[in-house]
């Protein structure tokens, strides 16, 4: 008995192992059974795309570059003698027109040395009329006469210098504008050459740009740019390039350009943030495709294309960027059917649905 037990032991044993070992057999062949229909499926699948056919069109190459604001013209109008400051006219803040009289120094000094001149050239031009006459009537020599005009002559250029030197006294702006700053009050004593006022005109506006010196050749004195100003965004402002560089800065290795804008309202103000918008050129017959239509794999950037309902994946160069659209320098040509919707779905060799 105790062999027949045995034995049925190790029967019962190898038969749980061979129907361990059927099942197991059976799973595999299920999950290979499973994975190859999967595939099948996937490949049957047919994705629904919207293509838009590569047409030659034109397309604005366009460089945008930050620029600073200054005014049409900043001066700072100083001194002309060493005195004290007996009138100020114009408070910071104000308009001033050309020529206008903004502030008086002391001339008391100088008044008594252009009385002194006026009175010693009224004296000799008195005695050169008087003796004029009488050289006339023959009754004096014309050496006598010629004397008195050297002495007039004299005389006047006294007059003129010390005129020049009293009007020194009187500060006027040599240009029309606002009163940006004043540098002395009423009563202070001021040196000759001290600054008195900033005046700057801001009917027009400067913007200074720092273009790459692969840029600069695009631009020219005259050639219209446009202009946005971060406090004014919805604006886009038209303005002319008044100056381009000849020599780069030698630290940053860039051009100076000037833009001149204009600004009747005076509601931009030297100082503010500028972007200012170039035109390189125009390219006439640009190969070009919406830029959501870019796929990027691996660092690739793809566009698929569709030829008889199948997918082929093309790389390719992108070029000038113009809003939503991008120029494709290598990798399509004109005819092409461009996926620009379902790009993200579909690979090489897929069968598609074009919409």
């Amino acid at each position: 008995m105790k062999g027949v037990i045995t034995l049925g032991k190790k029967y019962c044993g190898g038969l749980a192992l061979l129907l361990s070992l059927s099942l197991l057999a059976g799973g595999c062949g299920q999950t290979e059974t499973n994975a190859q229909d999967e595939t099948e499926k996937r490949a049957e699948r047919v994705v629904q795309v919207s293509v838009e056919e590569v047409t030659p069109s034109p397309i604005r190459d366009i460089l945008i570059l930050p620029g600073r604001t200054e005014p049409w013209e900043d001066v700072r109008v100083p001194s002309d003698l060493d005195g004290k400051v007996e009138w100020i006219g114009p408070r910071e803040g104000d308009a001033v027109k050309k020529g206008e009289l903004i502030a008086k120094v002391d001339v008391s000094s100088l008044k008594a040395s252009l009385d002194q001149a006026q009175a010693a050239f009224d004296l000799a031009d008195e005695i050169y009329q008087r003796r004029l006459g009488l050289h006339e009537k023959k009754l004096i020599a014309k050496e006598e006469l010629d004397r008195s005009r050297t002495e007039r002559s004299v005389a006047l250029g006294d007059l003129d210098k010390a005129r020049v030197l009293y009007d020194r006294g009187f500060i006027r702006t040599p240009i029309g504008g606002v009163v940006n700053h004043l540098f002395a009050d009423q009563g202070e004593f001021v040196g000759r050459g001290a600054p008195l006022a900033d005046i700057v005109n801001v009917d027009k506006v400067e913007v200074n740009v720092d273009v790459p010196e692969m840029d600069v050749r695009f631009l020219s004195r005259g050639q219209d740019a446009g202009v946005r100003i971060d406090a004014f965004p919805d604006r886009l402002i038209p303005g002319t390039i008044d100056f381009v560089a000849y020599k780069a800065d030698p630290a940053t290795k860039t051009f100076d350009v000037k833009v001149i804008i204009p600004n009747p309202e005076q509601k931009i103000r030297p100082g503010m943030i500028a972007r200012v918008i170039f035109l390189r050129r125009v390219l006439p017959d640009a190969l070009t495709v919406p830029l959501f239509a870019l796929v990027d794999k691996s660092g690739e950037r793809l566009l698929y294309v569709v030829e008889d309902n199948v997918v082929h994946a093309r790389t390719v160069s992108i070029g000038v960027l113009e809003g939503d659209r991008v120029q494709i320098a290598e990798g399509i040509q004109p005819g092409d059917k461009v996926i620009v919707r379902g790009q993200t779905e579909v690979e090489e060799g897929m069968k598609v649905e074009v919409r």
